[in-house]
């Protein structure tokens, strides 16, 4: 399964290897689609790809960590 979300980072988020150590805790497959990074903010177009029930895991690790996490519904970034 593979699903989209845009990543919301704050500026005391934007030098955190979220995505890789995501990576690493869960069976999951990350392709970075689109990224705009700066001192102050990150916004990251993620496609994550893996079982559901990883995928959700994935998705809560990114919030309790304090990142915004938003469903990319159409595919715009194709």
């Amino acid at each position: 399964m593979k699903k989209r979300f845009y990543l919301t980072y704050s500026k005391e988020l934007v030098k955190e290897p979220l995505i890789y150590l995501a990576g690493k805790e869960f069976s999951i497959t990350t392709n970075i689609r689109q990224a705009s990074i700066s001192d102050i903010l990150g916004l990251v177009a993620l496609e994550i790809e893996g079982d559901e029930a990883e995928i959700e895991g994935a998705v809560k690790y990114f919030v309790d960590h304090g990142v915004k996490v938003e469903p990319i519904e159409l595919d715009i970034i194709e």
